[in-house]
């Protein structure tokens, strides 16, 4: 593995702009993450009247709750080995999105903002209290970024392991035949319909006020081994003019490259853990 460190955003259309591909659009089957001891110590609890699937780790002594959100297709069992690199370091929340796993599937859309709503609902219900470390792997790192942004006084900083950005991925109706197939063909409503709200949830993000004065960092996966193989499906954003606004959305923010896996959080823990222990022990 290679690791690099940068401050400015050179990589922020990383391989989450090629690689989430897998995760979002395409007819592709990604690997099952195991069944981990996350999944053993997880409930099922009712949250607004559907059951919902939790993990919550309580350390006594923490000053901040680490909340963390999946990516498309991902269940809280990809978090295991980071949520014990950071439970001696606070609070850890963990959970499975409905339509996940264990956690009910509900008729409510599944744009970004009902999806933030639902997920500080229940972190209320738990008695987990602000300030909150923001954790967000791919489709779950644009979800993150709009609860900072809606609710900034309640998010003490930002991790975001090979995120999604605004405008990255096409509006759903713009995205080829093939790829609008294999969307429903090879993923459940629950997905498609989170796919269907990309575009709608990162112009949520977009149009909300800059949350510079948080510390933020990003986790890039940027393969270089020459078997790497980029994929596109014809469903992500490249031109330029998209370039130059996802490089201007966090430019105070810290950007470690890292030639990981997209799936980094399973892969190299040790990063992702380390980012938040950072994000934690800042003022």
């Amino acid at each position: 593995m290679r690791l690099s460190i940068t401050a400015n955003d050179n990589a922020m259309m990383p391989s989450s702009a090629r690689l989430a591909l897998i995760a979002t659009c395409c007819a592709l089957t990604l690997s099952a993450t195991p069944a981990l001891a996350a999944v053993e110590l997880a409930r099922v609890d009712t949250v607004e009247g559907h059951k919902l699937e939790t993990l919550t780790i309580r350390n006594p002594s923490a000053k901040a709750t680490v909340v963390f959100e999946n990516g498309s297709r991902a269940t809280l069992a990809g978090w295991d080995k980071v949520l014990d690199g950071v439970k001696g370091s606070a609070t850890v929340f963990a959970y499975n999105r409905p339509g996940y796993a264990n956690s009910e599937a509900t008729s409510a859309p599944r744009d970004g903002a009902t999806i933030v709503e639902q997920l500080r609902a229940t972190l209320k219900q738990k008695g987990l209290q602000p300030p909150y470390v923001l954790v967000g792997h791919s489709l779950g790192g644009l979800y993150m970024q709009l609860f900072a942004r809606r609710y900034p006084e309640e998010v003490k900083g930002l991790v975001l392991v090979d995120a999604l950005y605004p405008r990255v991925v096409k509006k759903s109706q713009d995205f080829p035949l093939y790829a609008r197939a294999g969307k429903w063909l090879f993923f459940s409503r629950t997905v498609a319909d989170e796919i269907d709200h990309i575009w709608e949830t990162g112009e949520m993000v977009a149009a909300l006020p800059r949350i510079d004065d948080k510390p933020i960092i990003r986790l890039v996966n940027q393969p270089v081994s020459s078997t790497a193989i980029a994929v596109d499906f014809g469903a992500f954003n490249f031109d330029d003019g998209t370039r130059t606004f996802v490089k201007g959305l966090y430019p105070k923010a810290k950007t470690v490259v890292a030639d990981a896996s997209h799936q980094m959080q399973v892969t190299h823990p040790e990063i992702v853990a380390a980012a938040i222990r950072e994000i934690l022990a800042t003022p």
